[in-house]
């Protein structure tokens, strides 16, 4: 199991992590048009990367984790930064129910293989959402299991495009697309294999 609160301090010393959340940002830019009448959520925020590269696309965005750690080091940025429409939010939503609040978008990086009850936690997405809301999700295409080299067993090997659009869909998704945003070249066993990571975005049914 991935102890995200002892990464949590180091977190945005990594560059390719700085890197890919800008990527996947630039990839949601392209792919819906954002304006600041909108409200955002993120799920599985970590620090913040992507929220931070978006935070200037809308009026108002909440971030919320299940790790205490990653939204303390959150909470130091938003104060150090000054921001005022970032809120920070422990949560799981595969234990708790999803706020009353209702969003425009919702989306998550590298959160959904996390979870083991995807279905679930989608079900959760649309609830979240308002009557033509936007989800977007950017996480690993299917792998054979070596991206995760520190142990980490509580995951799923990325995700088929068409595993998961059947998932989207009957959580009551329509127009489902898929992009890729952005590949993670990693070394396994002295080798650097690539990464793949898809965004899918889909659009709440009316």
């Amino acid at each position: 199991m991935t102890n995200f609160d002892e990464r949590a301090k180091d977190w945005d010393s990594d560059p390719k992590k700085v890197q890919r959340a800008f990527d996947v940002a630039d990839a949601i830019r392209k792919e819906v048009p954002l304006s600041k009448e909108m409200n955002a959520f993120e799920y599985g925020c970590g620090t913040g990367l992507l929220s931070f590269a978006l935070k200037d696309e809308f009026g108002s965005i909440t971030l919320a984790d299940t790790s205490q750690g990653m939204l303390d080091v959150l909470k130091e940025k938003i104060a150090a930064s000054e921001v005022t429409n970032m809120h920070p939010l422990r949560l799981d939503l595969t234990a708790e129910p999803a706020p009353a609040e209702k969003f425009n978008i919702t989306y998550s990086l590298l959160t959904l293989h996390h979870i083991g009850d995807t279905k679930a936690v989608l079900g959760k997405f649309h609830e979240l959402l308002l009557p033509d809301g936007i989800l977007l999700i950017a996480d690993l295409d299917k792998e054979d299991g070596s991206f995760h080299t520190d142990g980490t067993t509580d995951v799923h090997k990325g995700f088929t495009r068409a595993e998961l659009q059947k998932q989207v869909e009957e959580a009551g998704f329509e127009q489902v697309r898929f992009s890729t945003a952005y590949t993670i070249r990693k070394d396994v066993g002295g080798e650097e294999k690539e990464f793949p990571v898809f965004l899918l975005s889909a659009r709440k049914k009316v």
